[in-house]
């Protein structure tokens, strides 16, 4: 298998061999004043005290620490730029941009630009699921075959199964004809059925339920489930019944290679010759279901407390009290102890939320909930350093500062 095929799209629990790397960019902090938290989810409890906060209080002293383990990991894994964002309530907030939002023109990396999120889409697309399972027009326990004919093992996968990532399906993205059709042309679009075909040309790898594999085929399903007993296109049906009732209007369902501006350049080498290129420009329609979405800081500043608890900003209910349970039943993936994969949600060391990589982009938006802290951030890279992705490394160095008993450090379970 190619590193790119076994690369594309990572997210949760998943990478793969380490990358070459790009040029160091020199890395300067750019301040934003912070979006303000909904008033819903500022006052829902009261802070931890200062001298049992499992979150450090954020003094000037923490921000230079903050800074400067910023710029260091950017040094190392050769990050060009990355945006910031941790907010507690009752605390001041640390907003940066850091480094350059295109190399080729030096423009610097900025809190308002947009960035594609990858695998953070799984999060909206198990809501939207979630959602219809409220609404008892489908059941998690029921079989894919229910709603979507032609899956192997159709009457044995749930829906459930799709959603933590225990179905046994083969990624398609790490299929070789995939692999070799996006890399010749990244600016050709897909359609859910041909992403469904590269998987489907393979067996299952495992009985369904028997162990977690972390798999974009599995989203690709969901989302046309959502279709079907919704009677909207998927991004239609998102943006009515979540993103809206969010306040999230800076985050899109792109159907092509659109992307709003401003935006951040994003520099990859999944390629076909595995040289860098800017990946701005190519089709997100191979992610669709699991990887297509745009957003920027202040929209997932508002998505990390609201996906996990399942309460939109205005405190009405996202997803009901029962269903957001089972979606935060996090049975542990992987070696790691702490580290675990609910549905379309992972908790990692408490941290609740998602991580998000595609060509040229990574994303980590994920939620403390003992002290309601908020961590975003948004780098405009997904080439490794040391067999390791650039986001894991700089929030795991963000969190070895603010809260020392919750380290992010998101487990590698290598595909390929």
């Amino acid at each position: 298998m190619s590193r790119t095929s076994a690369r594309l799209l990572r997210g949760a629990a998943v990478a793969v061999t380490v990358g070459t790397l790009l040029a160091p960019v020199a890395a300067g902090p750019v301040c934003a004043s912070p979006a303000s938290v909904p008033a819903a989810l500022a006052a829902d409890s009261p802070g931890p005290s200062p001298s049992t906060a499992p979150v450090r209080d954020l003094t000037p002293e923490a921000a230079r620490q903050l800074d400067a383990a910023v710029r260091k990991v950017m040094r190392e894994a050769s990050i060009p730029g990355a945006t910031v964002g941790i907010w507690t309530p009752g605390q001041p907030s640390y907003v940066r941009s850091f480094g350059v939002a295109d190399k080729s023109s030096g423009q610097r990396m900025a809190p308002d630009l947009y960035m594609r999120i990858g695998s953070e889409t799984k999060t909206f697309t198990v809501t939207a699921l979630l959602q219809l399972v409220d609404q008892k027009k489908v059941g998690l326990d029921d079989p894919i075959g229910t709603y979507i004919g032609g899956v192997p093992d159709e009457n044995r996968i749930t829906l459930r199964q799709l959603a933590d990532m225990r179905s046994g399906l083969y990624n398609y993205s790490e299929d070789p004809g995939f692999d070799k059709a996006l890399t010749s042309n990244p600016q050709r679009p897909f359609t859910p059925q041909e992403l469904l075909a590269y998987s489907f040309r393979h067996p299952l790898m495992f009985q369904p339920g028997q162990r977690f594999s972390y798999c974009n085929t599995n989203l690709i399903l969901l989302g046309l489930v959502v279709e079907k007993e919704s009677g909207q296109h998927l991004g239609d049906y998102i943006k009515q019944h979540v993103l809206d009732p969010a306040g999230m209007r800076h985050t899109v369902f792109p159907t092509g290679n659109e992307f709003p501006s401003p935006h951040a350049q994003g520099y990859t080498r999944q390629t076909a010759n595995g040289k860098e290129a800017d990946a701005a420009d190519w089709n997100p329609s191979w992610g669709w279901a699991a990887g297509a979405i745009i957003s920027n800081l202040r929209d997932l500043r508002t998505w990390a407390p609201t996906v996990a608890t399942g309460r939109f900003p205005d405190g009405t209910t996202m997803v009901s009290t029962a269903t957001q349970k089972q979606r935060l039943t996090t049975p542990q993936a992987g070696a790691v102890k702490g580290a675990g994969y609910g549905l379309g949600i992972f908790d990692v060391q408490g941290w609740i939320g998602h991580n998000g990589s595609l060509p040229g982009y990574e994303t980590v938006t994920v939620y403390l909930p003992s002290t309601r802290t908020t961590l975003v951030a948004l780098l405009n890279t997904d080439t490794d350093y040391r067999s390791r992705e650039p986001s894991t490394l700089l929030v795991e160095a963000i969190t070895k500062i603010i809260s020392p008993a919750h380290v992010y450090n998101l487990p590698i379970t290598r595909t390929g």
